[in-house]
């Protein structure tokens, strides 16, 4: 497939693979660190392979198979093995902390989880959080199928049935699952291919978890598109970074702004073949500093191409052009393969530099939330916007800027974070009266959780106390960093705790 096609990709992840495995067979598809590369006729082998185990398991079309699995060759497999059968793949964020995987493990109706050997005690402690008991099937240098399990038929597909279904955290505490069918997810890829012109020559680099929408989409179905390879890192090392872009022959990457601040701060450089073949770096998931950008340019002469994304849009909705086109800086660019508006309170259609609601319409767009209505058709206008929850401008040129959220996210290093899980697990607390999380800026990743909390009268918690109880609760990466106790909380008019003013109180 051409960069330069307008049209969305027809059919589905298997006839994709399928394609790649008839026109280049030979061609590697992804690379390992640490395992043998895969070509794309073995990927279609092993994905069928496995494909063809779960349905001889019962399983049919539609069910939901939940992948518990770090980035890997094993985990690649078992991805496009789910998807190429016609699987409904439910991945599970592995640092999202026994409570929302659990969560996650009940509401996807996972009826098996593919868990990597070393996550099996995560699986163990999700699973006992709601009482649920999926199959297992233990992922390690093989796959261990239950005993004489045969190969079963594989169901024909179409671009509308489900593919994916990822959680998102929201305002209201528990996560959404995003559902995309096949046409969305792959138009998810050829946003990215799009935007940054991906051909088969191209070589990517995976650091970020393919259990999040921008590694599933950006590193993972772009080069499926493209017809191009990736290297699959297991997870993002400073000391190593530039060595792998060498060793790898990458020529782009896709990172987080967390990953470009460390970078920045390293030690190492890349030398002078590296730099004259990284064509571009990809920024997503939030905002990059501009001084970030600029040094980060000044220094090793890459350009930084900033873009932005939702799990409900197949990742990627906007990007700066690359160069020689205009990067305009502190924006986050405008539509490739999909459409951009700002919409007013009443969700009319406002001009250009008007300040409103940031609304995304196209073929990446979520079918929907997996059952979950309400939240759909609170997220869907009636033309068929997406509502983004961001506020922002369009330019007269079609680049977007965003100016603020409407939500209460706390985004760490490209993650969302919902305030109200964190508020939730305060409460759980008999001493703690009143709670709210809150986002403090930081400059490694771009904001850091905080809260809040008013005890009973009386009371003397100590603060490392509710901290264990987070961290017991929600894990480390969602644990707060500071547990303020205060003697009240702000409120508003009605009674509502005003999260916003909490960082200023508190400062």
């Amino acid at each position: 497939m051409s960069a330069t096609e307008k049209s969305p990709p027809k059919g589905t992840v298997r006839s994709w693979v399928d394609r790649r495995a008839d026109e280049q067979g030979a061609d590697i598809s992804h690379y390992f660190l640490d395992a043998d590369p895969l070509t794309w006729r073995e990927l279609r082998m092993q994905a069928a392979s496995i494909a063809c185990k779960l349905a001889g398991m019962g399983l049919s079309k539609g069910d939901s198979i939940a992948l518990m699995l770090p980035n890997s060759r094993q985990s690649i497999l078992c991805l496009f093995g789910v998807l190429y059968g016609g699987f409904r793949a439910a991945v599970i964020n592995l640092v999202a902390g026994a409570e929302a995987m659990g969560y996650a493990l009940s509401h996807s109706d996972a009826v098996v989880v593919l868990v990597g050997e070393n996550q099996v005690d995560l699986l163990t402690a999700a699973a006992a959080a709601h009482d649920v008991h999926p199959r297992t099937v233990i992922v390690g240098q093989s796959i261990s199928w239950p005993d004489d399990t045969p190969n079963g038929p594989l169901a024909d597909l179409s671009a509308s049935d489900h593919a994916l279904l990822m959680y998102t955290s929201g305002t209201t505490g528990r996560p959404k699952g995003v559902l995309h069918t096949h046409a969305s997810l792959l138009a998810g890829g050829w946003t990215t291919v799009l935007a940054h012109d991906l051909s088969p020559r191209d070589r990517g680099l995976c650091v970020l978890p393919i259990y999040h929408i921008n590694g599933l989409c950006v590193t993972v179905m772009g080069p499926l598109i493209a017809g191009g390879s990736v290297v699959i890192c297991e997870k993002f090392s400073a000391s190593r970074f530039w060595a792998i872009c060498a060793e790898q022959q990458v020529t782009w990457f896709s990172v987080v702004p967390t990953i470009i601040s460390h970078l920045l701060h390293g030690e190492t450089d890349p030398d002078a073949a590296t730099k004259a073949r990284i064509r571009f770096g990809r920024s997503a998931s939030s905002a990059l500093a501009v001084e970030t950008q600029a040094a980060f340019e000044q220094r090793f002469g890459i350009p930084i191409v900033e873009t932005m994304g939702l799990t409900e849009t197949a990742a990627q909705i906007l990007s700066n052009p690359l160069p020689p086109g205009l990067r305009k800086i502190g924006s986050p660019g405008k539509a490739y393969g999909n459409e951009v508006a700002i919409l007013s309170d009443q969700q009319e259609l406002l001009g250009a530099d008007i300040e409103g609601e940031i609304a995304i319409r196209g073929p990446n767009v979520m079918l929907e939330y997996y059952k979950n209505p309400e939240a759909t058709r609170a997220t869907f206008t009636k033309t068929g916007w997406l509502r983004t929850g961001d506020l922002g401008r369009i330019d007269a040129d079609g680049y977007v800027f965003v100016t603020g959220r409407l939500k209460e996210l706390i985004i760490k290093g490209g993650e969302n974070i919902a305030p109200r899980e964190v508020d939730e697990v305060l409460y759980t607390h008999t001493d703690v009266v009143e709670a709210a999380a809150f986002a403090r800026p930081c400059a490694s990743y771009g904001e850091r959780v905080e809260a809040a909390v008013r005890l009973r009268d009386g009371a003397t918690v100590a603060q490392s106390e509710l901290l264990a109880l987070c961290m017991e609760k929600l894990g480390k990466f969602k644990c707060p960093d500071v547990i303020h106790i205060l003697e009240d909380l702000p409120k508003g008019p009605s009674g509502k705790i005003q999260r916003l003013r909490l960082a200023e109180m508190t400062a």
